[in-house]
């Protein structure tokens, strides 16, 4: 099947302009109210629940998560929103965890907060590779995928030129305001992009005959979240190991999705929006990946999964309705590219420039975080286009992060729980990660005959080589005490304490009940499509 002709009226236009000039406006007139570098960063401490699982949530679905979701689900079935209800799982555990020491250290970044808990090395190795993944994962990937949906509108335009106006459309407003600009935009974003979906999955299962003529139609082994062990998608035993630790480095370490977290105005409205994005996630099933399953029965030729998008929208939706929705898709695009490039230039300032320069001044650092962001829109742009050569854009996004995040998991995890993790066990993890991914990767992908091991099941396999270097390490290279790890440790003790805090709390406003009710949720959703 050849891929769709895309073609706009008047009133989509008027919709997709309406909406940019909206949003970059937006922006602009929170931009003029914040200076100092916690009001560009952190966007002054003051973020409330609503508006942090909002922003939470659509910086989280981009381009990549509304072409990969529908393509994989049309590819391989509906096993990719293994990833999706995950998330819940993962933010319950970051609420009750590491939230609370996470907002109390008041870092600006996750590299700093490993810095207090092991040493610079740490902080300066977690950092460059938190930038690098920014750059050539998030944002190259959602600039790439963005500028598949626009390549239909605009196709006597070069890729390049496409995606270089995506990157300056969100790069306008993250460069003049920051966290708040990105935030306040990202809550009006995520409203549109979910009404969006709502769209596109109602005319998708029209045009397929309905919900039932669906499930009848296709293979019940797409149906299936709980796959076997030789799954191409989703294997059973990566969904066990390998996702929770994507999920663990992207949700509870990733800088430009926990720096709206790091926003919060106390813990108590963190931990209320970490549950909201996850409570937001679950429908992602009924509106972003079962469309993909509809599209196997209306367009079973298609020439390749990540069309799958871009065909429902401008087959089956009448006009004005494609431009609602193609602005949503720009939502998602320019929301998930303002949190990178936010994120990014604040790793860059904190992490680098004050530390090199601790007397500069709060204006000097948003200055710089400005320039940092305009010279990763570039990096990002001329990335972009490289996608291309990968066979699908969900392959390229969950195979690179399989090899580089385990290092992470591990000091984050080890050291979250236990006070013997030092500093030197910390260098002996991040040395076994950086050797172990690059020779793993090399002959599981590159080499002539690949290994042919599952990313899921690898990225577990160094997890647990990480685990025993960062052990080892520590216990034959005992260091000096650090002082403050205590502040930084989950303990029953803490548990306790936090208990009786929380009896005083209406019972509705215990995020404990709230994080049980949402795995109930997530429980009996699973079993539905076991």
């Amino acid at each position: 099947m050849q891929d769709p002709v895309a073609s706009l009226g008047t009133v989509d236009l008027a919709l997709i302009a309406a909406y940019a000039l909206g949003i970059i406006a937006l922006g602009l007139v929170v931009s003029r109210r914040r200076a100092s570098a916690e009001d560009y960063f952190l966007a002054s401490r003051a973020s409330s629940w609503p508006v942090i699982g909002l922003s939470l949530l659509a910086s989280n679905i981009s381009s990549t998560t509304l072409i990969g979701l529908s393509g994989a689900a049309y590819a391989i079935g509906i096993s990719v929103y293994n990833y999706e209800w995950m998330a819940t799982v993962v933010l319950a555990f970051f609420c009750v965890f590491f939230l609370p020491f996470l907002l109390r250290s008041q870092v600006y970044t996750l590299p700093e907060f490993l810095e207090r808990r092991y040493d610079r090395r740490a902080r300066v190795y977690f950092s460059a590779l938190t930038i690098f993944l920014n750059i050539v994962v998030d944002t190259a990937g959602t600039l790439y995928g963005g500028a598949i949906m626009l390549k239909l509108i605009l196709p006597q335009w070069p890729l390049w030129q496409i995606v270089g106006v995506l990157a300056l459309s969100a790069g306008v407003y993250t460069v003049a305001g920051g966290l708040k600009a990105v935030i306040y935009t990202e809550t009006v974003q995520a409203v549109i992009l979910l009404g969006a979906s709502v769209f596109v999955t109602w005319f998708a299962f029209d045009k397929a005959g309905g919900w039932d003529a669906v499930m009848a139609a296709v293979d019940p082994g797409r149906l299936s979240l709980i796959r076997p062990l030789d799954d191409p998608g989703v294997p059973w035993l990566g969904l066990v190991l390998g996702v929770p630790l994507l999920g663990f480095y992207f949700w509870c370490t990733n800088q430009f999705m926990v720096q709206r977290v790091l926003s919060a105005r106390n813990a108590h409205h963190g931990r209320w929006g970490a549950l909201f994005a996850g409570l937001l996630k679950l429908p992602v099933l009924y509106v972003m990946v079962l469309p993909g399953t509809a599209a196997i029965v209306l367009y079973p030729g298609l020439s390749r999964p990540d069309m799958v998008y871009p065909t429902l929208v401008f087959d089956l939706l009448p006009a004005g309705l494609v431009g609602l929705v193609v602005a949503g898709f720009f939502a998602a695009i320019m929301s998930s590219i303002a949190s990178t490039f936010n994120s990014a230039a604040t790793l860059v300032t904190m992490d680098f420039v004050r530390v090199l320069r601790p007397g500069t001044d709060s204006a000097a650092l948003v200055r710089s975080g400005r320039i940092t962001t305009l010279v990763f829109m570039v990096l990002a742009v001329a990335w972009a286009p490289q996608i291309e050569r990968f066979a699908s854009l969900w392959q390229y996004l969950q195979a690179v992060l399989a090899y580089a995040v385990p290092p992470v998991c591990a000091l984050f995890l080890v050291g979250m729980f236990w006070k013997g993790a030092n500093a030197r066990g910390a260098l002996a993890a991040i040395v076994t990660g950086l050797v172990g991914g690059g020779v793993l990767f090399w002959w599981n992908v590159l080499a002539p005959v690949p290994l042919g091991l599952h990313f899921l099941l690898a990225a577990p396999i160094l997890f647990a080589l990480c685990t025993v270097a960062l052990v080892a390490g520590s216990l034959m290279l005992p260091s000096q005490a650090k002082s403050g790890v205590d502040e930084l440790l989950w303990t029953p003790a803490f548990f306790r304490d936090e208990s009786s805090a929380l009896a005083t709390l209406p019972w509705w406003q215990n995020y404990r009940l709230q994080a049980a009710a949402l795995l109930l949720l997530t429980a009996s959703i699973v079993w539905t499509f076991r």
